[in-house]
């Protein structure tokens, strides 16, 4: 049975989908970038190169997020305006709200007290949550009533007394966050189309509007926000007809109702109002070229504005000259969002069409960060035999290679030209194989990144599925349409065999750990295993009670599992080709209705089945998944669910929830079956019959939530899945989990300080890695002295040699002890170092899993010696630009101060390649 703590694996990341829909938002300090993906958001760290998508989810797909000032708090709000505040320091939700209509933006003031929402043709303006707990932490401040159609966008001036509305009606409004005499409301048109941005001048009243058309004015004002005058309080019974107090939707309190006007608001004595006029304006469009502005973002103190097009292009002009600074095409789709960073060097793109991110930085014209997920659903993944990768294939014919420390695509391959139907990493884990219904199988090398080997088949066949046998030497694929199998060698790239005897497509294979047999599931409803010592023959044929969809070898060999049709796991003796077990987990699956099925959930759960197997290291637990949104795990010994995991809560998908609502069906059908017109896209066509990928031809569908393919990680902490979400990955999460080893009555947190006061600091680090604490681990290794490290490596039993090292290697990314750590790291490998080695050659030869604790220690330390060789040149060509700097500003230098300068840039040179040995000594 799989350890206890493994059933606690928990979601740690979202892969392969780094944009769908909605604004992008930059982190104070601008280094990070918060981007919405589904019902998740990601966050992606642009100095370190990792991503890390938050544990909160929304009901629907997230439409805007609003980030406060300080950047700790976001507001998420999905499609029907369900809004989450969560915590971006805890990863915690605060506080649920629902706005009961769709929102088009959401702004916190810059002071943070107040925030404003979009919703329909109004602006609510709200109370931003305090420090103090609360009951209801959105509460509603002021109702601004003025556009007749949507509202799209917002901004602030710097000082938060006043913000900008721009609508679909082609108006600006102009609205004072407080009681302003001589600004309450004020209208700007000047556009023929819809608005798309609105922008304050820096600390000023000026206005900068642009539309869709690709329009530009630049509006000026003729009071500063000093100027701004604070009203006198009054009686309910004196309010004018522009404010008033009451209720609204659903008995909801409105606040203070201020509502705008066509015309201006009448002057009080004293007081001349605000006025506006129109500056100048400008067209983006000026070759004649027509093109849609669909996305605008302007930072205040450079004073750049940055549009996007439909057509993927963006410019970047300077205000309020409107000079063209640059412009560059970075997509062949519309460009949905953009933003700029604090500093005003970054900008940030999304492409919901490709689902593109791309962060670019202006001053050097270079891509900071470049991200792009699968186009259409991901077809199949496989981990690297080291844990630290994971590939996968796409339904767009791409291959990608995804770092799992960083959560990024290093690396994509475009040759297949159709959709990629399996991958698989060699025992080796530098060359990917895939396969494809182009008729190819190819082979491509991670060392060069290029596709050193294509194999395909004497007559074209659409491969289905693909099998690496355990020395790398063999290839084999099965076709679909001409139901063969076919093998390949790696080294000459030739034909070696043709397998035929399947009536059905083939639809998956898998390789013998131990022996040289291939197992084959078909539409034929066999298994068929191939012995290769007897040229290839039938050894045995499995009969099955439905049609094979998956195989898998349980990792020593003595077991088969296959998942049929009928929603079946069956378990057989590859020896003696009898069945030894079965399970059935149809009513596992509990699969939804689509809104477009006209028979029920339980009816559609009778043709739902598993479609990808995989067992876990011990063999005796298997991980399945197929259509529907769960994933299980099945203990093969009791025949029992152990864990059922529930990949996706997102409403947005289809076959989501067991029954439809009620109030959508009608005589003629599913109201669903309607397509409700395009929202983002250019235009309305109808759907195909029968089209089940791709974009459906249609402008309006909810893609079928399902799981294509599911891994165990080598090392045993983990698991990914491919669904229509993404890659999913979980993970034990060690700050959460207690998970004690060999625990005893004695073993106390008390009793591990007890041997540290005694200086027994082996029996101290023992006890410590007893109880698994990562907090109180820490306090002891940093508790022994430098020169007892030796002593207490030395004394270590082999077990918590290897454990000691995982924890070294996680601490050398998070603790600033560099020295101390590599200390510990020199010792125990120095002294345990032939130990690990020949007990890996052991646990080669006997196929045992072992965790790869040295290779993360050297991943780490190579990456912390590449930051500090490149801080070192930095600092030294920093010195060198300052010393030829003073030379031409003619300050005079003695012929001995040049000589030292010399003498001193050879040291640092000398003293960067004795530290790059030292370190590569080291490890």
């Amino acid at each position: 049975m799989i350890p206890f703590s493994s059933l606690y694996l928990l979601f740690s990341n979202l892969l392969g989908a780094v944009y769908r829909r909605g604004n992008l938002s930059f982190s104070k300090d601008g280094n990070s970038v918060i981007s919405p993906v589904g019902n998740r958001i990601s966050v992606f760290d642009l100095k370190n190169n990792k991503s890390e998508t938050l544990p909160v989810s929304t009901a629907k797909n997230i439409t805007c997020v609003g980030l406060s000032p300080d950047g700790n708090l976001a507001i998420l709000v999905d499609e029907d305006g369900a809004a989450l505040l969560i915590s971006l320091i805890t990863r915690a939700v605060l506080h649920h709200f629902h706005f009961h209509k769709p929102v088009a933006s959401i702004r916190f003031s810059p002071d943070g007290r107040k925030f404003v929402v979009t919703k329909e043709n109004v602006a609510l303006m709200y109370h931003a949550p305090g420090r103090n707990r609360e009951f209801n932490a959105f509460v509603l401040d002021k109702s601004y009533y003025g556009p007749y159609d949507e509202t799209t966008c917002i901004d602030w001036t710097d000082d938060s007394k006043c913000f900008v509305v721009g609508s679909k009606d082609m108006s600006t409004w102009v609205f004072g966050a407080e009681r302003w005499s001589n600004l309450i409301y004020y209208s700007l048109g000047g556009h023929k189309d819809i608005m798309v941005g609105c922008f304050f001048e820096k600390d000023s009243l000026d206005l900068y509007t642009v539309s869709q058309d690709g329009t530009l004015c630049v509006w000026e004002s003729d009071t500063e926000l000093d100027g701004l005058v604070l009203r006198k309080t009054r009686l309910p019974a004196e309010r004018g007809e522009e404010e008033e107090r009451g209720e609204g939707e659903e008995n909801e309190p409105r606040g203070e109702v201020i509502r705008g006007k066509g015309e201006r608001p009448k002057e009080k004595e004293g007081t001349k109002n605000v006025r506006y006029k129109q500056r100048s304006k400008h067209f983006f469009n000026k070759e004649g070229d027509f093109n849609n502005l669909t996305a605008a973002a302007f930072h205040k103190p450079t004073h750049i504005l940055v549009t996007g097009f439909a057509s993927g292009i963006f410019h970047l002009h300077e205000l309020p000259e409107f000079n063209l600074i640059h412009s560059l095409s970075i997509s062949d789709q519309r460009i949905a969002t953009v933003s700029m960073n604090s500093s005003g060097d970054w900008i940030g793109f999304g492409c919901s069409g490709l689902g593109q991110l791309l962060v670019w930085e202006w001053q050097s014209e270079s891509y900071v960060f470049k991200q792009q997920g699968h186009f259409n659903n991901m077809a199949a993944l496989a981990y690297s035999p080291d844990g630290q990768y994971i590939a996968t294939g796409g339904d767009d014919g791409k291959v990608k290679v995804w770092n799992m420390t960083s959560g990024l695509c290093f690396v994509t391959f475009t040759e297949h030209t159709s959709s990629v139907t399996n991958v698989t990493f060699t025992s080796r884990g530098f060359v990917i194989v895939s396969a494809s219904l182009d008729g190819t199988v190819r082979a491509f090398d991670l060392h060069r990144y290029r596709n050193f080997r294509t194999f395909t088949s004497p007559r074209p066949a659409q491969f289905s599925s693909l099998a690496v046998d355990p020395s790398g030497d063999l290839v084999s694929a099965g076709a679909q349409d001409s139901f063969e199998v076919f093998i390949w060698s790696m080294q000459t790239g030739r034909l070696l065999e043709v397998l035929g005897g399947h009536e059905g497509p083939v639809s998956c294979l898998c390789f013998s750990p131990v022996q040289s047999i291939l197992a084959s599931a078909s539409w034929d409803k066999t298994v068929r295993l191939w012995d290769m010592m007897d040229s290839w023959q039938t050894k045995e044929t499995l009969r099955l009670t439905s049609d094979g969809l998956a195989v898998s070898y349980r990792p020593d060999g003595q077991e088969l599992a296959v998942a049929t049709l009928d929603g079946e796991i069956s378990f057989w003796s590859p020896q003696s080709a009898n069945q030894t077990g079965s399970i059935s987990g149809r009513h596992d699956l509990k699969m939804g209705r689509k809104e477009t099925e006209k028979i029920t959930s339980k009816q559609s759960a009778k043709g739902k089945s598993f479609t990808s197997l995989c067992y876990s290291a011990d063999g005796e637990s298997i991980l399945a998944g197929g259509q529907s949104k769960f994933v299980c795990i099945y203990n093969i010994r009791e025949q029992i669910l152990m864990k059922k995991f529930e990949i996706s809560c997102n409403l947005s998908l289809d076959a989501m929830e067991e029954f439809l609502d009620r109030r959508k069906m009608t005589e003629f059908g599913s109201l669903a079956l309607v397509d409700e017109g395009v929202g983002d896209g250019d235009g309305v066509e109808l759907s195909l019959p029968g089209v089940r990928k791709g974009d459906m031809s249609s402008r309006h569908f909810k893609p079928e939530i399902r799981v294509s393919s599911l891994r165990f990680s080598p090392t045993g902490r983990s698991w990914a899945a491919t669904s229509t979400e993404g890659l999913l990955t979980y993970s034990l999460d060690g700050a959460l989990v207690f998970d004690p080893y060999d625990l005893d009555l004695d073993v106390t947190p008390a009793s591990v300080r007890r041997q540290l006061r005694q200086a027994k600091w082996a029996a101290a680090i023992v006890l410590a890695f007893r109880l698994n604490e990562t907090a109180l681990t820490q306090e002891v290794l940093e508790a022994v002295p430098h020169h007892q490290i030796t002593v207490v490596c030395g004394s270590l039993p082999d077990v918590y040699v290897e454990k000691l090292l995982g924890f070294i290697a996680s601490a050398l990314e998070r603790c600033g002890h560099l020295q101390f750590y590599l200390s510990w790291s020199q010792s125990l490998l120095t002294q345990h170092g032939q130990k690990l080695k020949t007990r890996w050659v052991l646990v080669e030869c006997g196929r045992v899993h072992l965790s790869l604790c040295p290779v993360t220690v050297w991943n780490v330390v190579v990456f912390i010696c590449l930051c500090v060789l490149c801080s070192c040149d930095w600092n030294m060509y920093t010195i060198r630009y300052a010393v030829a700097l003073s030379k031409q500003k003619g300050v005079k230098r003695t012929a001995g101060d040049a000589l030292c300068d010399k003498d001193e840039s050879e040291d640092s040179e000398v003293m960067s390649e004795d530290s790059l040995e030292e370190t590569d000594m080291l490890v």
